[in-house]
């Protein structure tokens, strides 16, 4: 009777919230400064439209920079070491920050997940586009043009969404996995407005359908021209859309269609890479994002103009009594040669450390990408590149592979491959040099099923991962599971 009566408090909780979170999401609705309206008058116009939409990009983003996201697949994968307490009595100790302490053991739990709030802000997210395409087509007073551009630009939203849920909520395709048993996520396309529904996780291969499904119709419907006051590359275009749709094939080993849709990305967008000369110039330049960014969500600023929170809080060097708590591990740097250009993203600087009861000054590296109030960054050409060389892999096309790896190399005056043998290694190290600090490594080691070694500062029990493992993905947390009896959790949770 206990499980029971726990449900319908949690039900009857939730009912509650749900009742709040329609009538007011602060980002969604808010006007002004104290001010908020309902769903129904915010979304009669299209000025409510545009509003709610820049409030979805705003949660959207403020998601994709909360700690425990922007440091997850780096972290896990084994880029990223902690430093040093900076005073107080713990001064010189390193510590796992409490916000990651247990998934960083590769130990959530699903009771108390790390990830609660990423669970819950992204389905509220993925409601909020729900809610802008329910209205928009009966919008009295925007063009046909104008409404297009908002529905693809939601759609978008809305299926980018969804794809983070899926890569850290089920597990990545092995070689004979059936996609028709293995586990998605649920797949939201209707607003909570009409009550609550009880739906089941879809199958992966269904998910990535709708995935699919919702992109193609985003590209359907843009119509060219931003709605939105700001940086084009602020915002979902054909271009950052293609390339989602790109990583998502990449991610069903669909090796046909992610290479065609790389390549159409390199060949018609207009944009290049970085000169060999620029790029750590562009790396470091303060607020402007690097010229071959295809999508970089604007951190929040007040009118005045100040800055409400960037990746720089999680990775910033300010001065030696102010600093933030994630740099590059040993792990990484030792991948590149004295030549690779890359060497130069790093920002070395001593940190007084306590080592064997006496404080030190040790070494730590901070990422130059992550420094000056940077902007979250989506997709940059680098990458496409590097889909179009893995999807040529797929295929068979060693050659393509080995030159794709070779046009980063040598923007970076690394070394060039001279062969074929070995590229599946070369490419994964060449992501990982490459894409480090931008979300990709541990997604990157399920994807080629390959296990996790953490070495340097590795402060867990659990250093190493060994695929497969059921912890290469998070719980659903276990409030949702109570809310909603046809939720399956995921193994080993």
């Amino acid at each position: 009777m206990k499980n029971r009566k726990n449900v319908s408090y949690f039900k009857y909780t939730f009912i509650i919230v749900l009742f709040f979170l329609l009538q007011s999401c602060s980002n969604f609705l808010e006007q002004e400064p104290g001010s908020q309206t309902s769903i129904s008058e915010q979304l009669s116009t299209k000025n409510g439209m545009l509003k709610a939409l820049n409030g979805t990009y705003g949660s959207l983003e403020a998601n994709v920079r909360g700690e425990r996201f922007a440091v997850y697949a780096d972290l896990m994968g084994g880029n990223l070491k902690f430093t040093p307490t900076i005073a107080g009595s713990t001064k010189g100790q390193i510590t796992v920050p409490v916000n990651i302490e247990n998934i960083y053991a590769f130990q959530d739990l699903a009771i108390s997940s790390d990830f609660n709030i990423f669970y819950d802000s992204s389905y509220d997210i993925i409601n909020q586009t729900n809610l802008i395409l329910e209205n928009i087509d009966i919008l009295p007073d925007a063009t046909d043009v104008e409404k297009k551009q908002i529905r693809a630009e939601a759609l978008a939203i809305r299926a980018y969404t969804h794809y983070f849920l899926t890569l850290i909520y089920t597990q990545a395709l092995a070689g004979n996995t059936n996609q028709d048993t293995q586990l998605g996520i649920i797949y939201n396309k209707k607003s909570l407005k009409d009550g609550l529904t009880y739906p089941k996780r879809e199958t992966l291969r269904k998910t990535y359908s709708l995935i699919v499904e919702d992109v193609k119709a985003a590209l359907d419907n843009f119509s060219g021209a931003p709605i939105l006051a700001g940086p084009s590359y602020t915002f979902f275009n054909p271009t950052n859309t293609k390339a989602l749709l790109a990583r998502v094939y990449l991610s069903m080993n669909d090796w046909q269609n992610a290479f065609i849709t790389a390549n159409n990305i390199i060949t018609t967008s207009g944009i290049s890479l970085v000169a060999s000369e620029n790029y750590i110039t562009q790396w470091e330049q303060t607020n402007l994002p690097i010229s071959e960014n295809l999508l970089e969500f604007s951190i929040p600023r007040d009118s005045g103009g100040d800055v409400g929170g960037s990746l720089s809080s999680y990775f910033g060097y300010f001065s030696a009594t102010n600093y933030s708590k994630y740099v590059a591990s040993q792990d990484l740097l030792s991948l590149y040669e004295p030549t690779d250009i890359r060497k130069q993203l790093f920002l070395q600087k001593p940190l007084p450390t306590l080592i064997n009861g006496v404080i030190v000054n040790v070494n730590y590296s901070f990422t130059k990408k992550l420094q000056d109030n940077p902007g979250y960054s989506a997709f940059r050409l680098s990458e496409i590149y590097l889909i179009r060389a893995e999807a040529a892999f797929g295929l068979g096309d060693l050659e393509t592979t080995k030159t794709d790896i070779n046009t980063i190399r040598s923007r970076a005056k690394a070394t060039l491959l001279t062969s074929i043998i070995g590229l599946e290694q070369a490419l994964l190290l060449e992501r990982r040099k490459e894409l480090c600090f931008e979300g990709h490594l541990f997604f990157d080691l399920a994807r080629r099923n390959q296990s996790v070694s953490r070495t340097d500062g590795c402060l867990s029990q659990n250093c190493n991962l060994t695929y497969p493992s059921p912890k290469f993905v998070l719980p659903i947390p276990l409030k949702n599971i109570n809310i909603n009896s046809n939720l399956q959790q995921n193994e080993s949770y």
